[in-house]
């Protein structure tokens, strides 16, 4: 999820990531969402499949990705900050240690 961000940019990114999620599902693959934003498009009932309000933070999100097994993540939906974070995971081997596509 895009989390919080200047005024005027949050509604791209929310816009961009509840589309990515609509074509997903399209395609019949289950949809984990991250977002520490609770007020928006991507966060209401019946998009994504499995919703987590927390932190887009290291920390959190391989607390998720240890819990939840994903295949592979989408990071260009995040914003700069979930950018930010997923090249924190990279670094990390989170991604690697999990078996997780980026």
């Amino acid at each position: 999820g895009s989390g919080g961000l200047s005024i005027g940019q949050a509604g791209e990114f929310d816009y961009s990531g509840s589309q990515a999620i609509k074509a997903l599902h399209e395609e019949n693959i289950q949809t984990v969402l991250i977002n520490p934003n609770i007020a928006t498009v991507q966060t209401s009932k019946g998009m994504a499949d499995k919703v987590y309000f927390l932190p887009l933070v290291p920390e959190y999100v391989e607390q998720v990705i240890r819990a939840e097994r994903p295949g592979g993540v989408l990071l260009t939906f995040g914003g700069q900050t979930g950018l930010n974070c997923g090249v924190d995971l990279q670094r990390a081997g989170i991604f690697e240690k999990y078996g997780v596509r980026i």
